[in-house]
Protein backbone atom coordinates (compact mmCIF):
# COMPACT_ATOMS: atom_id res chain seq x y z
CA UNK A 1 0.00 0.00 0.00
CA UNK A 2 1.15 3.37 -0.71
CA UNK A 3 1.77 6.21 1.78
CA UNK A 4 -2.02 8.01 0.94
CA UNK A 5 -3.69 4.55 0.84
CA UNK A 6 -2.59 3.66 4.17
CA UNK A 7 -3.13 7.80 5.60
CA UNK A 8 -6.70 7.54 4.44
CA UNK A 9 -7.18 3.74 6.02
CA UNK A 10 -6.02 5.30 9.39
CA UNK A 11 -8.23 8.26 9.14
CA UNK A 12 -11.61 6.14 7.74
CA UNK A 13 -10.85 4.09 11.18
CA UNK A 14 -9.85 6.26 13.40
CA UNK A 15 -12.66 8.95 13.05
CA UNK A 16 -15.33 6.75 14.16
CA UNK A 17 -13.18 5.85 17.70
CA UNK A 18 -13.10 9.50 17.95
CA UNK A 19 -16.01 10.09 18.36
CA UNK A 20 -17.10 7.11 20.66
CA UNK A 21 -14.09 8.18 23.23
CA UNK A 22 -16.10 11.77 22.58
CA UNK A 23 -19.27 10.47 24.11
CA UNK A 24 -17.88 8.29 26.40
CA UNK A 25 -16.93 12.06 27.84
CA UNK A 26 -20.05 13.46 27.44
CA UNK A 27 -21.93 10.97 29.58
CA UNK A 28 -19.98 11.79 32.64
CA UNK A 29 -20.71 15.45 31.77
CA UNK A 30 -24.91 14.86 31.12
CA UNK A 31 -24.26 13.30 34.60
CA UNK A 32 -22.96 16.23 36.20
CA UNK A 33 -25.31 18.85 34.40
CA UNK A 34 -28.68 16.91 36.16
CA UNK A 35 -27.00 16.17 39.38
CA UNK A 36 -25.48 19.91 39.59
CA UNK A 37 -29.10 20.75 40.39
CA UNK A 38 -28.78 18.90 43.54
CA UNK A 39 -26.14 20.69 45.60
CA UNK A 40 -22.22 20.52 45.62
CA UNK A 41 -22.24 17.83 47.58
CA UNK A 42 -24.03 15.43 44.85
CA UNK A 43 -21.56 17.28 42.11
CA UNK A 44 -17.98 15.91 44.36
CA UNK A 45 -19.69 12.55 44.69
CA UNK A 46 -20.43 12.02 40.91
CA UNK A 47 -17.40 13.61 40.17
CA UNK A 48 -14.76 11.15 42.32
CA UNK A 49 -16.88 8.11 41.33
CA UNK A 50 -16.43 9.20 37.46
CA UNK A 51 -12.51 9.21 38.07
CA UNK A 52 -12.98 5.87 39.96
CA UNK A 53 -14.51 5.17 37.14
CA UNK A 54 -11.79 6.12 34.89
CA UNK A 55 -8.95 4.14 36.22
CA UNK A 56 -11.02 1.23 36.29
CA UNK A 57 -11.20 1.54 32.31
CA UNK A 58 -7.61 0.94 32.40
CA UNK A 59 -7.96 -2.81 34.11
CA UNK A 60 -10.44 -4.23 31.24
CA UNK A 61 -7.83 -2.79 28.80
CA UNK A 62 -6.21 -6.02 29.11
CA UNK A 63 -8.97 -7.63 27.45
CA UNK A 64 -10.84 -4.84 24.84
CA UNK A 65 -7.18 -3.66 23.81
CA UNK A 66 -5.88 -7.42 23.25
CA UNK A 67 -8.90 -9.12 21.78
CA UNK A 68 -8.45 -6.02 19.05
CA UNK A 69 -4.84 -6.85 18.02
CA UNK A 70 -5.29 -10.57 18.14
CA UNK A 71 -8.47 -10.41 16.00
CA UNK A 72 -6.89 -8.07 13.20
CA UNK A 73 -4.23 -9.71 13.15
CA UNK A 74 -5.91 -13.14 12.82
CA UNK A 75 -8.05 -11.09 10.35
CA UNK A 76 -5.23 -10.24 8.20
CA UNK A 77 -4.22 -14.07 8.32
CA UNK A 78 -7.06 -15.42 7.38
CA UNK A 79 -6.95 -17.65 10.46
CA UNK A 80 -11.00 -18.26 11.14
CA UNK A 81 -9.42 -20.63 14.46
CA UNK A 82 -7.21 -17.64 15.67
CA UNK A 83 -9.87 -15.27 15.38
CA UNK A 84 -12.65 -17.40 17.58
CA UNK A 85 -9.36 -18.13 20.12
CA UNK A 86 -8.77 -14.33 20.45
CA UNK A 87 -12.39 -13.99 20.64
CA UNK A 88 -13.02 -16.31 23.53
CA UNK A 89 -9.70 -15.55 25.41
CA UNK A 90 -11.42 -11.78 25.54
CA UNK A 91 -14.85 -12.91 26.99
CA UNK A 92 -12.33 -15.30 29.69
CA UNK A 93 -10.66 -12.29 30.80
CA UNK A 94 -13.81 -10.74 31.48
CA UNK A 95 -15.41 -13.27 33.53
CA UNK A 96 -11.81 -13.02 35.55
CA UNK A 97 -11.41 -9.78 36.26
CA UNK A 98 -15.82 -8.85 36.18
CA UNK A 99 -16.48 -9.90 39.74
CA UNK A 100 -13.03 -9.35 41.23
CA UNK A 101 -13.99 -5.54 40.76
CA UNK A 102 -17.76 -5.38 41.18
CA UNK A 103 -18.17 -7.64 43.81
CA UNK A 104 -14.86 -6.47 45.63
CA UNK A 105 -16.23 -2.65 44.85
CA UNK A 106 -19.65 -3.14 46.26
CA UNK A 107 -17.96 -4.85 49.29
CA UNK A 108 -15.67 -1.64 49.54
CA UNK A 109 -18.01 0.83 48.78
CA UNK A 110 -17.83 2.73 51.73
CA UNK A 111 -14.50 2.69 52.11
CA UNK A 112 -13.59 3.58 48.63
CA UNK A 113 -16.06 6.42 48.83
CA UNK A 114 -13.98 8.06 51.71
CA UNK A 115 -10.69 7.16 49.98
CA UNK A 116 -11.04 9.02 46.66
CA UNK A 117 -13.24 12.20 49.18
CA UNK A 118 -10.25 12.46 51.10
CA UNK A 119 -11.55 10.82 54.22
CA UNK A 120 -14.45 13.40 54.04
CA UNK A 121 -17.57 12.29 56.32
CA UNK A 122 -20.03 14.65 55.09
CA UNK A 123 -23.04 14.23 53.06
CA UNK A 124 -20.59 14.04 49.96
CA UNK A 125 -19.58 10.84 51.50
CA UNK A 126 -23.02 9.33 52.01
CA UNK A 127 -24.12 10.51 48.20
CA UNK A 128 -20.58 8.56 46.64
CA UNK A 129 -21.38 5.09 48.18
CA UNK A 130 -24.88 5.39 47.59
CA UNK A 131 -23.73 6.03 43.23
CA UNK A 132 -20.62 3.23 44.29
CA UNK A 133 -23.69 0.81 44.98
CA UNK A 134 -25.00 0.82 41.84
CA UNK A 135 -22.15 1.73 39.69
CA UNK A 136 -19.69 -0.78 40.84
CA UNK A 137 -21.92 -4.03 40.19
CA UNK A 138 -23.11 -2.17 36.88
CA UNK A 139 -19.35 -1.80 36.22
CA UNK A 140 -20.52 -5.72 34.49
CA UNK A 141 -21.74 -4.04 31.70
CA UNK A 142 -19.44 -1.55 31.19
CA UNK A 143 -16.64 -3.71 31.19
CA UNK A 144 -18.75 -6.51 29.18
CA UNK A 145 -19.20 -3.53 26.33
CA UNK A 146 -15.22 -2.61 25.78
CA UNK A 147 -14.74 -6.28 25.08
CA UNK A 148 -17.42 -6.04 22.09
CA UNK A 149 -16.05 -2.76 21.31
CA UNK A 150 -12.72 -4.38 21.02
CA UNK A 151 -13.82 -7.65 19.18
CA UNK A 152 -15.89 -5.74 16.43
CA UNK A 153 -12.76 -3.22 16.19
CA UNK A 154 -10.65 -6.11 15.60
CA UNK A 155 -12.86 -6.91 12.61
CA UNK A 156 -12.20 -3.64 11.15
CA UNK A 157 -15.48 -2.61 12.37
CA UNK A 158 -15.26 0.62 14.32
CA UNK A 159 -18.41 2.59 13.59
CA UNK A 160 -20.76 0.15 15.05
CA UNK A 161 -18.92 1.03 18.41
CA UNK A 162 -19.18 4.59 17.82
CA UNK A 163 -22.60 4.34 17.32
CA UNK A 164 -23.82 1.71 20.20
CA UNK A 165 -21.45 4.82 22.20
CA UNK A 166 -24.21 8.03 21.14
CA UNK A 167 -27.03 5.04 21.71
CA UNK A 168 -26.33 4.92 25.28
CA UNK A 169 -25.56 8.91 25.82
CA UNK A 170 -29.09 9.50 23.94
CA UNK A 171 -30.34 6.47 26.70
CA UNK A 172 -28.87 8.82 29.93
CA UNK A 173 -29.81 12.05 28.60
CA UNK A 174 -33.64 10.71 28.20
CA UNK A 175 -32.91 8.89 31.66
CA UNK A 176 -31.17 11.59 33.83
CA UNK A 177 -34.11 14.29 34.31
CA UNK A 178 -36.97 11.38 35.20
CA UNK A 179 -34.55 9.34 37.32
CA UNK A 180 -33.20 11.80 39.03
CA UNK A 181 -34.98 14.73 39.27
CA UNK A 182 -38.67 13.44 38.16
CA UNK A 183 -38.36 10.14 40.80
CA UNK A 184 -36.40 11.92 43.28
CA UNK A 185 -33.47 9.11 43.22
CA UNK A 186 -30.84 11.93 43.03
CA UNK A 187 -27.69 10.56 42.47
CA UNK A 188 -28.75 7.42 42.46
CA UNK A 189 -30.93 7.99 39.30
CA UNK A 190 -27.31 9.43 37.96
CA UNK A 191 -26.02 5.57 38.16
CA UNK A 192 -29.04 3.94 37.20
CA UNK A 193 -29.98 6.12 33.80
CA UNK A 194 -25.62 5.24 33.39
CA UNK A 195 -26.29 1.58 33.45
CA UNK A 196 -29.54 0.91 32.05
CA UNK A 197 -27.89 3.09 28.97
CA UNK A 198 -25.07 0.56 28.83
CA UNK A 199 -27.36 -2.09 29.08
CA UNK A 200 -29.17 -0.92 26.36
CA UNK A 201 -26.36 -0.31 24.42
CA UNK A 202 -24.19 -4.16 25.51
CA UNK A 203 -27.09 -5.68 24.25
CA UNK A 204 -27.36 -3.99 20.63
CA UNK A 205 -23.37 -4.57 20.32
CA UNK A 206 -23.99 -8.53 20.90
CA UNK A 207 -26.51 -8.78 18.06
CA UNK A 208 -23.87 -7.15 16.33
CA UNK A 209 -21.22 -9.41 16.69
CA UNK A 210 -23.58 -12.06 15.67
CA UNK A 211 -23.80 -10.32 12.30
CA UNK A 212 -20.21 -9.61 11.70
CA UNK A 213 -19.10 -11.47 8.77
CA UNK A 214 -15.61 -12.10 9.57
CA UNK A 215 -16.86 -13.33 13.03
CA UNK A 216 -19.60 -15.88 11.29
CA UNK A 217 -17.27 -17.09 8.82
CA UNK A 218 -15.40 -18.03 11.55
CA UNK A 219 -18.05 -19.50 13.72
CA UNK A 220 -18.97 -21.64 10.72
CA UNK A 221 -15.15 -22.82 10.10
CA UNK A 222 -14.40 -23.61 13.44
CA UNK A 223 -15.94 -25.47 15.97
CA UNK A 224 -15.59 -24.91 19.85
CA UNK A 225 -12.94 -26.20 21.80
CA UNK A 226 -12.48 -26.13 25.52
CA UNK A 227 -8.94 -27.56 25.05
CA UNK A 228 -7.58 -24.03 24.33
CA UNK A 229 -9.30 -21.42 26.77
CA UNK A 230 -6.24 -20.77 29.56
CA UNK A 231 -3.98 -20.32 26.25
CA UNK A 232 -6.04 -17.97 24.67
CA UNK A 233 -6.88 -16.13 28.03
CA UNK A 234 -2.85 -15.91 28.42
CA UNK A 235 -2.40 -14.29 25.05
CA UNK A 236 -4.86 -11.85 25.23
CA UNK A 237 -3.70 -11.00 28.70
CA UNK A 238 0.53 -10.57 27.14
CA UNK A 239 -0.94 -8.73 24.48
CA UNK A 240 -3.57 -6.30 26.52
CA UNK A 241 -1.67 -5.81 29.58
CA UNK A 242 1.15 -3.88 28.37
CA UNK A 243 -1.78 -1.33 27.13
CA UNK A 244 -3.71 -0.98 29.76
CA UNK A 245 -0.42 -0.67 32.03
CA UNK A 246 0.13 2.65 29.67
CA UNK A 247 -3.14 3.78 30.28
CA UNK A 248 -3.29 3.84 33.86
CA UNK A 249 0.49 5.01 34.24
CA UNK A 250 -0.31 8.21 31.96
CA UNK A 251 -3.77 8.79 34.32
CA UNK A 252 -1.93 8.39 37.39
CA UNK A 253 0.83 10.76 36.37
CA UNK A 254 -2.38 13.41 35.59
CA UNK A 255 -4.08 13.22 38.82
CA UNK A 256 -0.93 13.17 40.75
CA UNK A 257 0.13 16.16 38.69
CA UNK A 258 -2.81 18.09 40.95
CA UNK A 259 -0.45 17.17 44.28
CA UNK A 260 1.75 19.39 42.21
CA UNK A 261 -0.21 22.19 41.44
CA UNK A 262 -1.65 22.44 44.89
CA UNK A 263 1.77 23.80 45.94
CA UNK A 264 1.21 26.87 43.42
CA UNK A 265 -2.63 28.11 44.69
CA UNK A 266 -6.41 26.98 44.43
CA UNK A 267 -6.88 28.76 42.20
CA UNK A 268 -4.23 27.18 39.70
CA UNK A 269 -5.70 23.93 41.03
CA UNK A 270 -9.24 24.35 39.57
CA UNK A 271 -7.45 26.23 36.25
CA UNK A 272 -5.40 23.32 35.87
CA UNK A 273 -8.74 21.08 36.50
CA UNK A 274 -10.59 22.48 33.91
CA UNK A 275 -8.24 22.84 31.49
CA UNK A 276 -7.39 19.25 31.87
CA UNK A 277 -11.21 18.56 31.00
CA UNK A 278 -10.67 20.83 27.91
CA UNK A 279 -7.57 18.73 26.80
CA UNK A 280 -9.72 15.74 26.64
CA UNK A 281 -11.10 16.57 23.49
CA UNK A 282 -7.64 17.11 21.45
CA UNK A 283 -5.84 13.77 23.44
CA UNK A 284 -8.69 11.55 22.22
CA UNK A 285 -7.69 12.20 18.79
CA UNK A 286 -4.36 11.37 18.97
CA UNK A 287 -5.70 7.88 20.93
CA UNK A 288 -8.25 7.81 18.24
CA UNK A 289 -5.26 7.55 15.46
CA UNK A 290 -3.61 4.83 17.81
CA UNK A 291 -6.10 2.77 17.83
CA UNK A 292 -6.11 3.25 14.26
CA UNK A 293 -3.00 2.50 13.73
CA UNK A 294 -2.71 -0.64 16.01
CA UNK A 295 -5.79 -2.45 13.98
CA UNK A 296 -3.99 -2.02 10.58
CA UNK A 297 -0.68 -2.97 11.55
CA UNK A 298 -1.85 -6.26 13.05
CA UNK A 299 -4.23 -6.68 9.86
CA UNK A 300 -1.06 -6.49 8.09
CA UNK A 301 1.09 -8.48 9.90
CA UNK A 302 -1.23 -11.31 10.00
CA UNK A 303 -1.62 -11.27 6.12
CA UNK A 304 2.30 -11.15 6.33
CA UNK A 305 2.53 -7.40 4.81
CA UNK A 306 5.31 -5.38 7.63
CA UNK A 307 4.29 -1.81 6.23
CA UNK A 308 5.02 -0.85 10.52
CA UNK A 309 7.50 2.12 9.17
CA UNK A 310 4.85 3.26 6.47
CA UNK A 311 2.40 2.86 8.79
CA UNK A 312 4.20 4.59 11.64
CA UNK A 313 5.32 7.36 9.33
CA UNK A 314 1.53 8.24 7.98
CA UNK A 315 0.40 8.02 11.87
CA UNK A 316 2.72 10.91 13.18
CA UNK A 317 1.63 13.03 10.30
CA UNK A 318 -1.75 12.59 10.78
CA UNK A 319 -1.68 12.66 15.10
CA UNK A 320 1.41 15.64 14.29
CA UNK A 321 -1.06 17.37 12.19
CA UNK A 322 -3.93 16.94 14.79
CA UNK A 323 -1.31 17.99 17.91
CA UNK A 324 -0.69 21.27 16.12
CA UNK A 325 -4.14 22.37 15.27
CA UNK A 326 -4.87 21.32 18.71
CA UNK A 327 -2.24 23.98 20.01
CA UNK A 328 -3.35 26.69 17.71
CA UNK A 329 -6.36 26.57 19.10
CA UNK A 330 -5.60 26.74 22.18
CA UNK A 331 -3.17 29.54 21.50
CA UNK A 332 -5.67 31.74 20.16
CA UNK A 333 -9.11 30.52 22.27
CA UNK A 334 -7.89 29.69 25.86
CA UNK A 335 -9.71 32.24 27.65
CA UNK A 336 -12.91 31.64 25.70
CA UNK A 337 -12.56 27.87 26.59
CA UNK A 338 -12.08 28.67 30.15
CA UNK A 339 -15.29 30.63 29.89
CA UNK A 340 -17.08 28.45 28.49
CA UNK A 341 -16.34 25.82 31.40
CA UNK A 342 -18.01 28.39 33.46
CA UNK A 343 -14.35 29.59 35.07
CA UNK A 344 -14.06 33.37 36.20
CA UNK A 345 -11.76 35.45 37.39
CA UNK A 346 -8.33 33.97 38.72
CA UNK A 347 -9.21 30.67 37.36
CA UNK A 348 -10.50 31.64 33.85
CA UNK A 349 -7.17 33.60 33.84
CA UNK A 350 -4.62 30.98 34.93
CA UNK A 351 -6.61 28.46 33.10
CA UNK A 352 -5.91 30.62 29.86
CA UNK A 353 -2.22 30.81 30.33
CA UNK A 354 -2.12 27.10 30.87
CA UNK A 355 -4.03 25.99 27.36
CA UNK A 356 -2.01 28.96 25.56
CA UNK A 357 1.31 27.31 27.34
CA UNK A 358 0.85 23.44 26.89
CA UNK A 359 1.13 23.74 23.45
CA UNK A 360 4.24 21.99 22.59
CA UNK A 361 3.93 19.55 25.26
CA UNK A 362 0.41 18.27 23.16
CA UNK A 363 2.26 17.99 19.92
CA UNK A 364 4.84 16.06 21.35
CA UNK A 365 2.08 13.81 22.89
CA UNK A 366 0.66 13.31 20.04
CA UNK A 367 3.38 12.15 17.99
CA UNK A 368 3.83 9.34 21.05
CA UNK A 369 0.60 8.48 21.65
CA UNK A 370 0.06 7.51 17.45
CA UNK A 371 3.52 5.56 17.10
CA UNK A 372 2.71 3.31 20.00
CA UNK A 373 -0.06 2.56 17.97
CA UNK A 374 2.52 0.29 15.69
CA UNK A 375 4.05 -0.92 18.79
CA UNK A 376 1.20 -2.42 20.08
CA UNK A 377 0.90 -4.44 16.80
CA UNK A 378 4.17 -5.32 16.63
CA UNK A 379 4.41 -6.94 20.37
CA UNK A 380 6.18 -3.86 22.01
CA UNK A 381 3.75 -2.53 24.14
CA UNK A 382 5.66 -3.74 27.40
CA UNK A 383 8.99 -1.63 26.67
CA UNK A 384 6.76 1.36 25.54
CA UNK A 385 4.91 0.85 29.02
CA UNK A 386 8.62 1.29 30.62
CA UNK A 387 9.14 4.15 28.86
CA UNK A 388 5.56 6.27 29.73
CA UNK A 389 6.65 4.77 33.54
CA UNK A 390 9.99 6.03 33.18
CA UNK A 391 8.40 9.49 31.70
CA UNK A 392 5.94 9.42 34.56
CA UNK A 393 8.11 9.66 36.86
CA UNK A 394 10.33 12.72 35.19
CA UNK A 395 7.47 14.47 34.48
CA UNK A 396 6.69 14.73 38.40
CA UNK A 397 10.15 15.20 39.21
CA UNK A 398 10.52 18.50 36.40
CA UNK A 399 7.32 19.67 37.60
CA UNK A 400 7.92 20.34 41.05
CA UNK A 401 11.12 21.58 40.70
CA UNK A 402 10.02 23.95 37.89
CA UNK A 403 6.91 24.91 40.19
CA UNK A 404 7.98 28.05 40.90
CA UNK A 405 7.11 29.91 37.72
CA UNK A 406 3.31 28.54 37.99
CA UNK A 407 1.25 27.13 35.55
CA UNK A 408 3.74 27.64 32.33
CA UNK A 409 6.17 26.07 34.65
CA UNK A 410 4.13 22.62 34.86
CA UNK A 411 3.85 23.25 30.79
CA UNK A 412 7.40 23.39 30.58
CA UNK A 413 8.05 20.45 32.47
CA UNK A 414 5.35 18.21 30.81
CA UNK A 415 7.00 19.20 27.51
CA UNK A 416 10.15 18.37 28.53
CA UNK A 417 9.61 14.92 29.58
CA UNK A 418 7.33 14.20 26.36
CA UNK A 419 10.34 14.95 24.48
CA UNK A 420 12.96 12.57 26.10
CA UNK A 421 9.92 10.06 25.82
CA UNK A 422 9.66 10.86 22.24
CA UNK A 423 13.41 10.23 21.87
CA UNK A 424 13.27 6.91 23.47
CA UNK A 425 10.63 5.72 21.46
CA UNK A 426 12.54 7.12 18.03
CA UNK A 427 15.61 5.17 19.56
CA UNK A 428 13.19 1.82 20.18
CA UNK A 429 12.04 2.88 16.49
CA UNK A 430 14.92 2.37 14.69
CA UNK A 431 16.33 -0.35 16.27
CA UNK A 432 13.60 -2.24 15.25
CA UNK A 433 13.79 -0.90 11.70
CA UNK A 434 17.72 -2.07 11.77
CA UNK A 435 16.12 -5.84 12.79
CA UNK A 436 13.89 -6.01 10.52
CA UNK A 437 16.34 -4.99 7.36
CA UNK A 438 18.53 -7.35 8.77
CA UNK A 439 15.87 -10.27 8.62
CA UNK A 440 16.19 -10.37 12.68
CA UNK A 441 13.08 -8.94 13.78
CA UNK A 442 12.17 -10.23 17.02
CA UNK A 443 9.02 -8.09 17.58
CA UNK A 444 7.16 -9.36 14.94
CA UNK A 445 4.35 -11.41 16.20
CA UNK A 446 3.65 -14.62 15.17
CA UNK A 447 0.36 -14.89 13.25
CA UNK A 448 -2.34 -17.56 14.91
CA UNK A 449 -2.77 -17.13 18.85
CA UNK A 450 -2.83 -20.78 18.65
CA UNK A 451 0.50 -21.76 17.82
Amino acid sequence: MGAAQHRRKLMSLAYPIYFELLAGVTAGIINMVWVARLGGDAVAAVAVATNVENLLLGVILVAGSGTTVLVARARGAEDAAAVRGAVRGGWALWALVTPVVAIGGYLCREPLARLVLGGDDGPALHLATGYFAIALPGIAVFFATNVVDGILKGTGDTRTPMKLALLANGLILALDPVLILGLGLGVRGAAIATVLGRTAALACGVLALRRNGPLRQAAEKTSLTAGGLVTDARSTAATGLPMSADFVIRMTGTLALVAVVAHIGVSDVAAYGIATKALYVATMAFYAVRQAAAIHTAHLLGAGHDERRDIGRQALVLAGALGLAAALTLLAAGPWIMRAFGAEGEVAEAGALYLRSVGPYLVLLACFIALGGVFEASGRSPALARITACGAVLQLALAYGLSGSGLPGICLAMALSMALQCTAVTRMYRRTERARATGCDESRPKTSVTE
